[in-house]
């Protein structure tokens, strides 16, 4: 049994490790967890006792096998939650991070084996991230940025960067979300923003905006 902030910290490694493939600095988890890199540093010395990471001087950690498999089960549960509370029980997507949060340490593997089947073995989560099957595996898909598209680009919103309430509440009332179409009308050189077609509709966006939503080539 692990306690949930060790379970956090693998969650974190993990996903850090897409950046830091050759090992993750403490800074770099201090920062991810909004901790003092002294508190990642004993963290980090009890999960090696555990072998579950690995931690070289100078190269930074690294997770084991077993630390990345429990990291993986963490998020599967996680998203898996997120699918529940937005599809069976009217959550909002910007609602349902920090609940899933919670549930994501439920330790019981038959629950989230029922709670799979239950929602149809769902392979993305509210906000389009993929949700790992019961053996670790993840499909990733394709997908790129909004802004490094160029003019006349058409694509399909697949997933966001951003997963704060408060960027997701300002997609929902821009009409953006996941499966919607776009195309890219102008890129202004100045800034980067954007003006895009949706639905018939033409749209000014950000930079910033463009820089956290994820879409798939058309």
């Amino acid at each position: 049994m692990l306690s949930k902030s060790e379970e956090n910290y693998l969650k974190a490694m993990f996903h850090l490790s897409a950046q830091y493939s050759k090992g993750i600095s403490t800074n770099a988890i201090a920062k991810q967890l909004e901790t003092k890199a002294s508190s990642v540093t004993d963290m980090v010395k009890k999960l090696a006792d555990k072998e579950l990471v690995l931690y070289k001087k100078y190269q930074g950690v690294t997770l084991t096998k077993q630390g990345e498999k429990i990291a993986v089960n963490i998020i599967r549960k996680h998203r898996l939650w997120e699918v529940l509370l937005v599809e069976k029980l009217n959550f909002n997507w910007d609602e349902v991070h920090e609940v899933a949060e919670q549930l994501e340490h439920i330790q019981s593997e038959k629950l989230i084996d029922e709670l799979d089947e239950f929602l149809g073995f769902p392979k993305r989560d509210p906000h389009g991230d993929p949700i790992p099957d019961k053996d670790g595996n993840i499909n990733f898909q394709e997908k790129v940025l909004l802004s490094t598209l160029n003019s006349e680009a058409s694509a399909i919103c697949v997933g966001v960067k951003d997963t704060s309430s408060e960027f997701l509440k300002y997609l929902d009332k821009q009409g953006i979300a996941l499966g919607k179409e776009m195309k890219v009308l102008e890129k202004e050189k100045f800034d980067n923003s954007m003006r895009i077609e949706m639905e018939e509709k033409e749209y000014v966006i950000s930079f910033q905006i463009a820089n956290n939503i994820y879409v798939k080539n058309l």
